[in-house]
């Protein structure tokens, strides 16, 4: 079998198998990192999203090969809870979190936004989100989440 090399959260990982498997089924079924979920399978929901290369991927349908040599950050690798990103600060402050199933997948949408506009506008915002589906309805107050830790990271 193969063996894929990359970089998860910082750190240097090597995977041996079927480069056919997902990039959800090995961090949650091999590595133990269960923040990404699988929520259809099919790219669409945004549950499973990592940033690869910083940009927010559906994890559930990216072979590992694909992630070969790349970066991988996992909502995991953003923050912890004694120094939280202050992304996830405002997340929590807006209370823009419900059952909390699609808020990793949010988190690195946002992440990823942040990390390439860092003042975006509530469009931008929105234009980032749309891909991730969130049965709650929380999505206003997670807009507001990311223009409160876009504004908070502006004048730090």
């Amino acid at each position: 079998m193969p063996t894929i090399q990359f970089q998860l959260n910082g750190t240097a990982t090597s995977v041996d198998g079927d480069p056919d498997l997902t990039l959800l089924d090995v961090l949650r079924g091999r590595l133990g990192i269960t923040g990404a979920h699988f929520g259809c399978g099919a790219g669409e929901c945004g549950a499973c999203y990592v940033m690869v290369g910083g940009h927010a991927m559906a994890s559930c349908d990216m072979p590992m090969w694909s992630v070969a040599d790349k970066d991988v950050v996992t909502v995991e690798g953003l923050g912890t809870a004694g120094q939280p990103l202050p992304l996830q600060r405002a997340f929590i402050t807006e209370q823009a979190m419900q059952c909390g199933y699609c808020v990793s997948g949010i988190l690195i949408s946002a992440a990823a936004l942040l990390k390439r506009s860092p003042s975006p506008t509530e469009a931008e915002v929105k234009a980032a989100l749309d891909r991730n589906l969130c049965r709650c309805g929380s999505h206003n107050r997670m807009v507001r989440a990311v223009l409160r830790a876009a504004s908070e990271m502006a004048t730090s």
